[in-house]
């Protein structure tokens, strides 16, 4: 088989009618569209049923997050302050400065337990997770929820 010899499958491509190009075409005149009315005068917008209610606002909307009255933490993770100084008092303005934490929240500093932690610290936060409990003290450092 050569390149040049190839076509495309029987069926896979279709012959362009141009319609509306007289009456000896066979699509002249009313090019397909019939007689009169709302279809012939290409008047109707995509899903419309004609004054019937619309399918799309039969369906129910399911589900509602109203983002407006989260409350949104700033997040780190203990694999982060691994690179910090051992006894350090890890803060979320120390955090901001030295850009571990990109933008600081309202709600404050959220501590979660993803990663590794050797050293030990004390983390001042708003919020911690189990596990960033039990890998803080684990590795000899203090939790402070302030």
């Amino acid at each position: 088989m050569e390149i040049q010899s190839m076509k495309p499958a029987k069926g896979a491509r279709t012959k362009y009618v141009r319609v509306g190009r007289g009456i000896g075409s066979g699509i002249g005149k009313t090019s397909g569209r019939g007689t009169k009315g709302q279809h012939a005068r290409n008047t109707v917008r995509p899903g419309f049923e004609g004054g019937q209610l619309p399918l799309i606002r039969k369906l129910a909307i399911r589900g509602f997050n109203n983002k407006k009255f989260a409350k949104v933490n700033s997040v780190v993770n203990v694999g982060d302050l691994e690179d910090l100084e051992p006894n350090t008092v890890v803060t979320e303005e120390l955090l901001y400065a030295i850009r571990i934490v990109g933008k600081r929240e309202p709600y404050g500093l959220k501590v979660l337990g993803n990663g590794t932690l050797t050293k030990p610290l004390t983390v001042q936060a708003s919020k911690f997770t189990k596990s960033a409990i039990e890998k803080i003290e684990k590795a000899g450092g203090k939790v402070e929820v302030i």
